[in-house]
């Protein structure tokens, strides 16, 4: 990487540093959509049509929400991993 950004500034560096975070996290979110979407409808959508009935809609969104909450659980044992791991060096 330090050869890519040896002709930049150190604001330079800081901007690419962020877009490229920025991105990432883009890219993350999509995944997680992705999953999110392809599980829950394999979960809950029995026989795909033009629309859900009421109990492919209640399962999508309790199979949504759970989904969610277990993301959000692993990024923030994740984070607070990786934040222990700093801290120590």
């Amino acid at each position: 990487m330090e050869s890519l950004t040896s002709g930049l500034s150190g604001s330079q560096k800081d901007e690419l540093m962020e877009t490229v975070k920025q991105q990432i996290a883009i890219a993350n979110a999509q995944e997680l959509l992705t999953k999110m979407t392809e599980k829950c409808f394999k979960k809950c959508v029995g026989k795909p049509g033009t629309s859900l009935d009421n109990s492919e809609q209640k399962c999508v969104l309790m199979c949504m929400d759970r989904y969610m909450d277990a993301w959000n659980l692993v990024s923030k044992t994740y984070s607070n991993r990786i934040q222990r791991e700093r801290d120590r060096s």
